[in-house]
């Protein structure tokens, strides 16, 4: 019977999940098909057990993952076009945000993720294996060992200040390439510090765009985009 129940609870979460990424995709003109949203809600429910097991997310959200984490992700679209072909790095990727929510949607695009947890890596593998991911790449690997290889766009999900972000992505970027981070908090003076060092690394970035998440979706008022370029 509790089996039952519980099978019942989490199908129920899972299609309020659907309806809930269904709907803001809808609203903010995200291109998601059924395929893409199935997937997204099936890398949620992954997330949350894997989550159980291994610190990839905060515990205690304010907001369903699947809009903390999965949607937040997505919303890099809004300003960036992912190619077929393009090669992008998910540089401290943890549970896989953003590269996995956007690898879904953006089939043809190469992604790599890559974190120094190993735990958190292994996570990764599983949840792509699961999902059939086959765009992606996840690799434990401290991002100084990175050799050899250029991106075309490298993201950040992760905390560390912008100079470092911009240091570690001198060398991985094509000289047209992009660094995308999603933050939160004033960031005017990590980025005048960007800026102002950029050039001990290589003169990147030259310029640094600042995007308010709120100007397009209000449930992230507190957070922001920002855009590194050569």
């Amino acid at each position: 019977m509790y089996d039952f129940l519980h099978h019942c609870t989490e199908r129920s979460e899972m299609q309020n999940d659907l309806h809930l990424i269904e709907g803001l995709c809808r609203q903010h003109g995200i291109p998601a098909d059924d395929k893409s949203l199935k997937l997204l809600v099936r890398y949620t429910g992954l997330l949350e057990a894997w989550n159980l097991k291994v610190n990839l997310i905060s515990r205690k959200e304010d907001a369903p993952v699947i809009v903390r984490h999965v949607f937040h992700s997505l919303l890099i679209c809004r300003i960036h076009d992912f190619r077929p072909g393009e090669k992008v790095l998910d540089l401290g990727t943890g549970g896989g945000l953003p590269g996995i929510p956007l690898a879904i949607l953006f089939p043809e695009t190469s992604f790599l993720l890559v974190d120094s947890t190993g735990k958190k890596i292994a996570a990764c593998k599983a949840m792509v294996r699961e999902l059939g991911l086959n765009n992606v790449i996840a690799l434990h690997s401290r991002v100084e060992e990175l050799k050899g290889v250029v991106f075309d766009t490298v993201l950040s999900r992760q905390v560390a200040p912008l100079e470092e972000l911009c240091a570690y992505s001198a060398r991985l970027l094509k000289r047209e390439g992009v660094l995308i981070c999603l933050k939160g908090g004033h960031l005017d003076k990590e980025i005048a510090q960007a800026v102002l060092s950029r050039e001990k690394h290589s003169g990147f970035p030259t310029s640094v765009d600042q995007l308010p998440i709120g100007g397009f979706s209000p449930l992230f008022s507190e957070k922001q985009i920002v855009i590194a370029r050569w």
